[in-house]
């Protein structure tokens, strides 16, 4: 069976095809009698608008592309959500892929998306280089999602990470915790400023700062444990971890249960972004809580703008993160 046109509804509503295409554009040209029969029409054919067709004939794209680094990581659902949402509200339609953090890979996901010919793209947390974002941001509007940028095509949506790590530090250590370790987050841009904010949280505390190399995902969260436990003996390994993200310290746990240290007893564990994962029951872990569904409303209203209001300048946006304690944080048994 053939896909149904708009020529096709056209014919069986008795009206032209200029009409039904007012109708699927939500013209308010239209009167209420002549968009019902069209409405009928395309539900008896099973008629869908086709998102692509339009953006073609379309000045301006009602399509939104998304890139999203990891799909495994909650916290890039969570914003995701939070985009959805607000793109409803907006009348945009989101398309989405992965670059899976390989900067190769994100270089096919962006042109993929820019082959749609959309209004604009979100990307979230790329390890793209800027020349690739700057010469995307000439094609159509970029937002970047955790991560800083200073082309003036782009627009950011970030939490301050300095401030949150440091909530981090400040909680363990009002906790009685001195033997603090941070797991880095490697080459992800929102590593840096968590970095920065747990090395100057730790000093303004008169502690000695120790980062080991990691990633956010939680394969590399489990190898930092690891490298951590052939580094100190069982008396002096550290009371506490302050993870790159929550799906980071979600591998560290697991590697301290493995090794047969108790979370809080033996080792208390801070993560990073409060995604959905941190609040299931099983893992209740305290970490920091970025906004996230406030995020993804943010990077969609920011394209709205440039698409629809003509805005022009660069928006830069940075969220106050919050702690939020739940289970895996406790006094150190010493």
């Amino acid at each position: 069976m053939t896909r149904p046109t708009m020529e096709d509804v056209a014919a069986r509503a008795g009206v032209s095809r200029a009409l039904v295409s007012l109708v699927m554009r939500n013209s308010p040209k239209v009167s209420e009698h002549r968009r019902r029969a069209v409405l009928e029409a395309a539900a008896d054919l099973g008629y869908q608008p086709h998102a692509l067709a339009r953006s073609l004939a379309s000045r301006t794209s009602n399509l939104v592309g998304v890139m999203v680094s990891d799909l495994r990581n909650a916290f890039f659902a969570d914003v995701v959500e939070g985009m959805d949402e607000a793109a409803q509200a907006a009348g945009l339609e989101l398309i989405l892929n992965t670059g899976r953090r390989s900067a190769a890979r994100e270089r096919t996901a962006l042109e993929s998306l820019l082959s749609f010919r959309p209004g604009g793209i979100i990307l979230l947390s790329p390890v793209l280089p800027a020349a690739a974002i700057r010469e995307a941001a000439q094609r159509c509007p970029i937002v970047l999602v955790s991560r800083s940028s200073s082309i003036a095509g782009v627009d950011t949506v970030n939490d301050d990470g300095e401030s949150g790590a440091a909530l981090a530090v400040d909680h363990l250590v009002a906790l009685g915790h001195r033997r603090i370790v941070h797991l880095d987050g490697g080459a992800a841009f929102a590593a840096g400023p968590r970095r920065r904010g747990y090395t100057a949280a730790m000093e303004r505390h008169g502690l000695e700062p120790m980062a080991i190399a990691s990633e956010h995902t939680d394969e590399a969260g489990a190898a930092a444990v690891r490298k951590l436990l052939n580094i100190f003996s069982p008396n002096n390994f550290p009371t506490a971890l302050v993870c790159g993200n929550d799906f980071n310290a979600v591998g560290a746990m697991a590697a301290l249960e493995e090794a047969g240290l108790r979370v809080p007893e033996d080792v208390s564990v801070v993560g990073y972004d409060n995604s959905s994962l941190a609040a299931l029951r099983h893992v209740s872990l305290t970490t920091i809580d970025q906004p996230r569904t406030r995020i993804g409303e943010l990077a969609v209203t920011a394209l709205e703008q440039r698409l629809r209001e003509g805005r022009t300048e660069p928006l830069r946006q940075r969220l106050e993160p919050s702690l939020v304690v739940r289970s895996t944080t406790a006094t150190p048994r010493d």
